[in-house]
């Protein structure tokens, strides 16, 4: 069933904002100003983005913001050449005595200098945007690491870098490598960065359930230390609803609802809080209305919004299987009222997930009623008592097989000098003279 559009909700950009730093903040503005049709919503966003641009040097972001303001928020929101040109000029004086300390390391061969005028170079280039030269830079940073820590802070920058450029095979590469550090095993918000970043390419990927284990792991000890790529309150967001997508009833119990660290994170976002607890209780027309409530936000999510109709699929199809299996026959008058939805409409999604082999039932579309396909205890009890006879008759005639061949001494026997002499039993495709046993 497709969900409905509910109309937008008024969102505090501000406090969105506020979530964030980096650039991370800056996509994610982007992104809503670019997804809304709320005129008004997209220019705070916009105004807010050109705010923080103008502390940093990302010229060619903030080219981009001013742009899509287009003279619509006043002339403090006019292209500042004189701004744009003076912090140009820094940059490029900031670039050569950067690459210039760079050469001279590298003509001392002092490794660990070296490391540090890669990475501070690489940190530059990613304050401009320059995203490729910054990866480029942090991963040439590598071959200088002495120490775990520095490893651990190389795989961490490249999987900042690598976040936002989209490269996601990346991302799961040095997620990989970081979680081989003895240093991220003692600390653990190194561990819940790691698992973050790991959920991130996970849903990316669209491996929900993966997305959801990982994103379950995260400590609540992660706080805001992470949020130049992703917000505490988000993991629990994309945690929940992928856990409600892919978990059954034992895994969302478990990784979920009976996990003290998440549990804390989901107290970050109480929507999605009340969202799992209602669909554990079996609670699914009030959970199903408040994520359908949650569409028009989600949508305005960089990392969900690609995501979001296929998990509401995901999450109201579990729902219907979840409700339907206790029962022998189920009346779709008083399921449709438990779901808040047409009969009609409740037969036909039914009717597909029995096609699929989702839910083993058939309907009476007469009389509006679902009745479960029970299986033959009793056929299947024979069933496994002829094959369990079967098994124990090729067994013993295998066995008897083996005696008679030992009896009269039909066995393969090792040439000399080749290891102890002993009767063994031929094995299928052993030849004695003219014969061959099978």
């Amino acid at each position: 069933m497709e969900p409905e559009q509910p109309e937008e909700p008024a969102i505090d950009v501000e406090a969105y904002a506020s979530s964030y730093s980096g650039n991370a903040k800056i996509n994610r503005l982007m992104f809503i100003a670019e997804k809304t049709s709320d005129t008004a919503l997209a220019l705070s966003a916009l105004r807010i983005a050109a705010d923080d641009l103008k502390r940093g040097q990302n010229i060619s972001k903030y080219n981009e913001v001013i742009s899509k303001i287009n003279n619509r928020l006043g002339p403090d929101y006019h292209y500042d050449r004189e701004w744009a040109d003076a912090v140009e000029a820094r940059a490029q004086a900031t670039q050569y005595k950067l690459e210039s300390e760079l050469s001279g390391y590298k003509t001392n061969l002092i490794k660990e200098s070296i490391r540090m005028g890669h990475h501070d170079l690489a940190d530059f280039f990613f304050s401009r945007g320059d995203l490729q030269s910054a990866f480029k830079s942090y991963v040439r940073s590598r071959d200088y690491c002495t120490t775990a820590k520095h490893v651990i802070n190389m795989c961490l920058s490249v999987i900042r870098c690598a976040v936002e450029l989209g490269n996601f095979v990346h991302v799961n590469t040095y997620v990989a490598k970081g979680e081989q550090s003895p240093e991220a095993a003692k600390d653990p918000i190194i561990t819940s960065k790691l698992r973050a970043a790991g959920g991130l390419a996970s849903l990316d990927n669209k491996k929900y359930k993966i997305a959801a284990k990982k994103f379950s792991e995260v400590s609540s000890e992660l706080g805001s230390s992470f949020n130049d790529v992703i917000a505490a309150q988000d993991v629990a967001l994309y945690g929940g609803l992928c856990a409600l997508a892919s978990f059954d009833r034992p895994d969302l119990r478990r990784h979920i609802v009976d996990n003290i660290s998440f549990r804390e994170l989901l107290e970050l976002n109480p929507e999605v809080r009340e969202l799992v607890y209602d669909f554990y209780g079996s609670r699914y027309a009030a959970c199903l209305a408040r994520l359908q409530r949650l569409l028009p936000l989600l949508r305005m999510d960089m990392y969900l919004s690609a995501h979001v109709d296929t998990l509401y699929a995901a999450v109201r199809s579990k729902a219907l299987i979840q409700y339907t299996a206790p029962f022998v026959s189920v009346n779709l008058q008083t399921m449709a009222q438990a779901f808040g939805t047409e009969v009609g409409a409740l037969e036909k999604e039914l009717a597909d997930l029995v096609a699929a082999g989702q839910v083993q039932a058939r309907i009476d579309s007469h009389s509006k009623v679902l009745y479960a396909r029970l299986t033959n205890t009793r056929a299947a009890t024979f069933e496994r008592a002829l094959q369990t006879g079967e098994d124990y008759l090729r067994d013993t005639r295998a066995l008897l097989l083996r005696a008679s061949l030992m009896q009269h001494d039909l066995v393969q026997r090792k040439p000399a000098g080749q290891g102890m002499r002993g009767p063994r039993a031929p094995a299928v495709g052993d030849r004695f003279g003219d014969r061959m046993f099978f």
